[in-house]
């Protein structure tokens, strides 16, 4: 038999993937690779860490789902059992597919789908909202859409999100923000310099802490 779900257990596994990330980052650092190995390796680090983000989100859904389905019944005009299966809230999660939301606000959407939204102080919806880990958040996924894309939309999405970040703004910057400043080449080429990648981990991993002490299990 499997492990229970638990929103805690999922912010401490979480954590352990960052810091094998930042394991591996340093090693790549100190390999003597090419610049362009760099910046590819940088790109593998950020989507181990896409995906485990998305696992995070997706196991906490479920914990919310199958401890209270009121919220999602309420969302949905469909009336679900008060208990269910794990594996019948993963499917209600992820459509049977895999978890995946637009952008960090298609992704309160959908936490506010399972939780009740911001009237609820659901703390997984508090924890994600906070303008915290905004930028972090934004940033994450315009680089991880970058990476695995490489289109126009997505590069004009991640010149967006790095301007925010560096005027530390939390609303999309106008056009005039934007005059002069270029996407980068590649999302690693991005990362690899400043401590950029470090500091997406750090505010990642402060969320999963806020995650492990607001989850009740």
């Amino acid at each position: 038999m499997g492990r229970k779900k638990s929103g805690k257990y999922a912010a401490t596994k979480f954590k352990e993937t960052t810091q094998r990330i930042r394991d591996y980052v340093a090693e790549v650092d100190q390999a003597g690779l090419s610049d362009q190995a760099i910046t590819w390796a940088y790109e593998a680090g950020l989507m181990k860490a896409n995906v485990a983000f998305e696992r995070l989100m997706e196991e906490c859904l479920i914990v919310a789902l199958n401890n209270d389905s009121k919220p999602f019944s309420d969302a949905t005009g469909i009336t679900f059992p008060k208990h269910m299966t794990e594996k019948v809230c993963q499917y209600l999660v992820t459509g049977g597919k895999f978890f995946d939301y637009s952008g960090r606000g298609g992704l309160l959407g959908d936490i506010g789908k399972f939780t009740g939204g911001k009237a609820s102080k659901h703390y997984l919806y508090v924890a994600v909202q906070n303008t915290k880990y905004h930028h972090a958040l934004e940033l994450l996924i315009a680089l991880r859409n970058y990476a695995a894309h490489e289109s126009p939309q997505s590069k004009q999405t991640l010149r967006k999100a790095i301007v925010a970040y560096r005027l530390g703004i939390t609303s999309v910057p106008d056009t005039k923000k934007l005059a002069g400043t270029k996407a980068p080449t590649a999302a690693g080429a991005w990362l690899k310099t400043q401590g950029r990648f470090a500091y997406i981990l750090d505010r990642l991993d402060a969320l999963a802490d806020e995650i492990h002490q607001g989850a009740p299990y």
